[in-house]
């Protein structure tokens, strides 16, 4: 198997990923989204980037056994569920539901395993008692139980934080507001493994021996990565904004139920900023996959642009560079076409008699900008220089390129039989004149502006301009 290279946040250098376990199999765990809203764009940055990473493995010849996990039940769960008087499963399976439809259109590879926090109670329930049987927890009067980090010498190894600097755990490791629980306990430093049922809980809480309540957030992680992939998984991913104080809850906890190692990569994104700022609901500017949809920008373009930046910076995300990608993948869709015309192919022959690549030629620098730590915006350079200086293809080529489309999770919509690039419903052709004509008008050229304008009305497209873009209708 080829050698593959990512950064561990724990060790910060950039390491060989290595199975840890005898069968070789590669246990990867990611943390999923928490299901009381839609998931925006910066989630799905997240989940992209390993979706890349999972599918390069896979391509590699790796063996993958892979887990993401649903939040179900927290405050945010629990008050939606409360706001609009159903159970809470009712309330979680719709944003569920909503969030898988998101992740089939984005190309997303789909788990393993999603197990949901609110079907692991006993799970939880399992781990704590463990932890307060070995002295690392305790219960407060009220009924919570919580970790004792002072038990735990070696919590911080993974962010770097000083917990004796430490005041409240109410920033995580994004800078991001995260309040710590509003519960007694022994020091502010511990966190709560088990919450006592408040009233504004309403019928949801289980039972368990220190009462009814539910299990804190970060329990589940542990118990639900321990029951699907062993006490020692190889990659645990997620954003940046988990690594304090999530995952290093998440290894305390962990090790000091099962006495080993808890991780052996850590993988993190870097967060994301929406045209140079932070995202926010109070700027407006918390984008959905729907409403990137409602603008006219086609799924394809925005998997794109979130896959584009290299995973260990943020990512400026601009309608700009949405619009330049649209504009890459359709170019990038006719020269595909263009060569099979050309070698009198077809799209169904090239894609059913592809098998896995062994040895890159035309497409290695890509290659090798992926395995050497996920280098997705070199890997994107390096294949349109080779697709810009390529005449035809041999099959070793067309293999090649399928595979790369496949790492990148752009195949589906550049080896397909109908033309959607651009969007579902939009033809490639006149999304490339809304590109062309929105760009013109960015740059002031007023005059081209309005002859792609009415070229579009021609065609029978109407351009309607909104605040943030545009979006095209049909007449």
């Amino acid at each position: 198997m080829a050698t593959i290279k990512l950064y561990n946040t724990q060790s910060r250098s950039i390491e060989e990923i290595i199975p840890n376990h005898l069968d070789g199999v590669l246990r990867i765990y990611c943390c999923g989204p928490t299901v009381y809203n839609y998931a925006h764009i910066g989630n799905f940055r997240t989940f992209l980037l390993q979706d890349v990473l999972r599918r390069l493995l896979l391509a590699m010849g790796y063996e993958v056994r892979f887990v993401r996990n649903l939040t179900d039940v927290d405050d945010k769960t629990i008050r939606g569920a409360r706001g609009e008087n159903i159970s809470l499963e009712q309330f979680t399976e719709k944003w569920i539901n909503i969030f898988r439809n998101d992740c089939e259109e984005l190309n997303i590879l789909a788990p393993d395993v999603e197990p949901k926090a609110a079907s692991h109670i006993a799970e939880q329930i399992a781990m704590i008692e463990q932890l307060i049987r070995k002295q690392y927890a305790y219960m407060t009067s009220d009924g919570s139980v919580y970790f004792r980090l002072s038990s735990f010498p070696r919590y911080g190894q993974l962010s770097g934080i000083n917990v004796e600097q430490l005041a409240t755990q109410n920033e995580n490791s994004a800078g991001q507001t995260n309040l710590a629980d509003e519960y007694d306990r022994d020091n502010v430093h511990d966190f709560a493994l088990w919450k006592a049922y408040k009233e504004e809980d309403g019928g949801i809480f289980w039972e368990s021996p220190w009462g009814k309540g539910r299990p804190g957030w970060h329990i589940e992680c542990s118990a639900m990565s321990v029951k699907y992939l062993g006490e020692t998984i190889d990659i645990h991913g997620g954003g940046i904004d988990l690594c304090f104080p999530h995952h290093e809850n998440e290894i305390a906890q962990t090790e000091c139920v099962t006495g080993k190692p808890f991780v052996g990569h850590w993988f993190h994104s870097e967060h994301l900023q929406i045209e140079g700022q932070k995202m926010s609901k109070s700027l407006g500017n918390l984008f959905t996959l729907a409403d990137l949809k409602s603008k006219g920008y086609g799924v394809e373009a925005i998997r794109y642009t979130l896959i584009s930046g290299y995973y260990r910076q943020a990512l400026n995300f601009t309608f700009s560079g949405l619009d330049a990608a649209q504009s890459a993948l359709h170019k990038l869709k006719t020269k595909v076409r263009n060569f099979l015309e050309e070698d009198n192919l077809f799209l169904a022959q090239i894609v059913e008699s592809i098998s896995k690549v062994n040895t890159y030629h035309y497409f290695s620098a890509a290659i090798e900008a992926l395995k050497n730590d996920l280098n997705t915006p070199k890997c994107l350079g390096e294949m349109f220089s080779i697709l810009n200086r390529t005449v035809r293809g041999e099959r070793q080529f067309w293999e090649e390129l399928y595979m790369l489309c496949f790492i990148l999770g752009i195949e589906r919509f550049i080896f397909c039989e109908k033309q959607e690039v651009g969007s579902s419903e939009i033809p490639s052709d006149i999304v490339e004149l809304g590109v062309e004509r929105w760009r013109a008008k960015q740059d002031k050229n007023f005059a081209e502006s309005d002859r792609l304008r009415n070229l579009l009305i021609g065609r029978g497209w109407r351009i309607i301009d909104t605040k943030d873009g545009y979006r095209l209708e049909k007449k």
